[in-house]
């Protein structure tokens, strides 16, 4: 991977892409704190049902009563400071797939080797490594809609990683921030690649991000040699404390740009959810 950019150098550079995350939770019809209005996504045109029928199913809704919560103080005495009590954080924050709708199944693989970690090589080709050592433990789920009834395959992955602190953690994101600007095109691996990748971040209070401490979205197009394309592609990445947590979602035929964003939405404002209640410090 490449040297690290500076913090505030790369959010000036992409300050002006910012509008994208902004865009993405109005799509999804969230509130500041990226959570659903009315405690569930919001029904786009094109989302996936069971049966085919556009827009028939939303993404499965949070639990009553606990999605409004204001960003905790963050309690450190709940910081993991080992492999082990790390993974165990990472299993509670995680999502599974029935967190973002009925429709959503594991794919095969459903889990990625804890030992190794996505590094984007000078080539712009995503390889895997060996853990750094600023990661006590990284997961990431893959899921996907079946394709059928005139519709493509959607492919979705949740990660989550947790640091040894903060810090860390935010250098994890100006690294993603990195990546977009030096890779614009950026291949998954052989016949599958992303292109016209752009992105923005918000730090807590800037713009509509009053959710998480860092916020970063990237969005470009999909292209495979057996899915096709180009379809919608969208990456949203989010902080708290030493734990970021990610989703990413490739469209497909059939699927509009909405119903991609308002799952990455759902899956993200999720395990943000899960982090605060892990970590944060208790109400009073």
């Amino acid at each position: 991977m490449g040297g690290l950019v500076d913090r505030s150098r790369g959010n000036a550079v992409l300050r002006a892409c910012g509008c994208a995350l902004a865009g993405l939770f109005l799509i999804a019809g969230c509130t500041a704190d990226g959570t659903p209005k009315g405690g569930a996504a919001s029904s786009p045109p094109g989302t996936p049902s069971g049966t085919g029928s556009p827009g028939a199913s939303p993404p499965a809704a949070e639990p009553s009563g606990s999605t409004l919560l204001p960003m905790p103080a963050l309690d450190e005495s709940k910081q993991p400071r080992t492999v082990a009590e790390a993974r165990d954080l990472l299993g509670r924050i995680i999502i599974a797939e029935q967190a973002l709708g009925p429709e959503v199944v594991r794919s095969t693989p459903f889990e990625s080797d804890p030992s190794r970690w996505p590094v984007l090589d000078e080539g712009c080709v995503w390889q895997t490594a060996g853990l750094p050592a600023d990661v006590l433990a990284t997961s990431t789920r893959y899921f996907h809609i079946p394709a059928g009834d005139g519709r493509g395959r959607v492919r979705i992955s949740a990660t989550v990683t947790v640091h040894h602190n903060r810090e860390e953690s935010g250098w994890e994101t100006a690294r993603s921030m990195e990546e977009v600007l030096r890779c614009p095109r950026q291949r998954l691996r052989e016949g599958e690649e992303l292109k016209n990748l752009w992105g923005g971040s918000f730090y807590l209070g800037e713009q509509m991000n009053g959710w998480t401490e860092d916020a970063f979205t990237e969005t470009g197009e999909y292209v495979g040699a057996q899915d096709g394309g180009p379809y919608r592609y969208t990456w949203s990445q989010a902080q708290y404390g030493p734990v970021t947590v990610a989703i990413a979602a490739r469209g497909a035929e059939g699927i509009t740009e909405e119903a991609v964003s308002a799952f990455v939405v759902q899956g993200t404002s999720r395990m943000m959810l899960h982090a605060k209640q892990e970590l944060g410090k208790a109400a009073g």
